[in-house]
């Protein structure tokens, strides 16, 4: 089968909405990213989170003097729920209803698997267009390791009945140096429960991570291009659209940052809203949401910072993950660390994102 490949640049004219809804979760996974002292430890109940989906699909946003902005709509929004384990909050339910009923351009559940207060029998799959897994091994073994005992055959048979019901599905693995040599026997394992999406995460130094100095889980540019570009063709043979995060730049391909071009939401229950995800373990986000509005805080933030021009490419990356980089001799950068943001997409000729 031919395949496409293609790097999916920054647009203006679509959002993403990453809204976690509880920090609380049933696993405690070693490159987990949440931090309860920055992100809060409540559950939003069904009104809040009613409320702050009307905030983004045509609320009011505060900008730092004051001044009332119009929002986005929410027919430009892609929405995301998370958590912790967003299924294990009751009111997920309703917030899907909630969500399609604003029309927001699509819905995804992250979610372990576990599928907590029967969540597949409490919605449909014509209002969810996603249900995606996160899977890190291809065995028990491999997978357990990472998530906690007994999580392979829970987010499986998870997958197996989202799939059986027709829900789509997708599937997430975060790629380190724990499981980076299982990722190949990934998309067989995919192709079996039916998966058409296969996302390749890369580990952040932030969360558990970052609190236990894991740092050394990071995969250096060699072992990255080495391995999941071809994951990612094998993946697309198979009929399924892989994704993963495009990480290194070469020192000639221009840099972009997401925070410039894009909007992207990282909204946690303590009310706070992050633009760029590497700066989650810190007080420095972009936004707060205060009697439902939307307000952009008049310190100095992660905004700020985004407009720095630095030979290293992210400068946020060099800023809290400076490991990431490798120099020469003299001190000079020998590649360049691209945002985040930036995704790179492998998928059957002819398919669709």
């Amino acid at each position: 089968m031919k395949i496409e490949r293609r790097t999916v640049q920054f647009h203006r004219d679509t959002a993403n909405l990453f809204f976690h809804i509880l920090t609380r979760c049933n696993l405690k996974c070693r490159h987990c990213y949440i931090n309860p002292a920055q992100h809060g430890a409540g559950i939003l109940d069904q009104e809040t989170i009613q409320a702050w989906l009307h905030v983004f699909a045509g609320g009011k946003r505060m900008d730092r003097h004051g001044k009332i902005q119009s929002n986005r709509q929410a027919r430009d929004i892609n929405l995301v729920f998370l958590g912790g384990e967003p299924t294990m909050n009751p009111a997920l339910p309703e917030a899907i209803k909630t969500a399609r009923g604003l029309g927001y351009a699509s819905v995804t559940v992250d979610t372990n698997g576990y599928l907590f207060h029967d969540i597949l029998d409490k919605v449909t799959p014509e209002e969810v267009d996603y249900f995606s897994f996160s899977l890190d091994g291809s065995t028990p073994k491999v997978n357990d390791a990472i998530r906690g005992k007994g999580s392979f055959d829970a987010c499986t048979r998870g997958l197996a009945r989202a799939g059986e019901l027709g829900f789509s599905v997708s599937v997430i693995f975060t790629a380190s140096r724990m499981n980076i040599e299982d990722l190949e026997y990934m998309p067989a394992l995919l192709e079996g429960f039916g998966v058409k999406r296969f996302f390749i995460q890369v580990i952040g130094i932030r969360g558990n991570p970052a609190k236990q100095g894991e740092d050394r889980l990071q995969l250096k540019r060699d072992e990255w291009e080495s391995i999941v570009p071809d994951v990612a063709a094998r993946a697309a043979r198979k009929g399924m659209h892989c994704t993963y995060p495009k990480v290194f730049l070469s020192l000639e391909e221009e840099f972009a940052c997401a925070g410039l071009v894009a909007d992207n939401f990282f909204v946690f229950p303590n009310g706070r809203v992050y633009t760029c995800p590497l700066c989650e373990d810190y007080p420095i986000h972009a936004y707060e949401i205060r009697k439902d509005v939307l307000k952009e805080r008049q310190l100095i933030t992660e905004r700020d910072l985004y407009a720095l021009r630095i030979p290293e490419g992210c400068v946020m990356n060099r800023v809290l993950h400076p490991g990431n980089i490798p120099y020469d001799e003299l001190g000079n950068p020998i590649g360049r660390i691209a945002c985040c943001m930036l995704k790179e997409e492998v998928l059957p000729a002819g398919g669709r994102a």
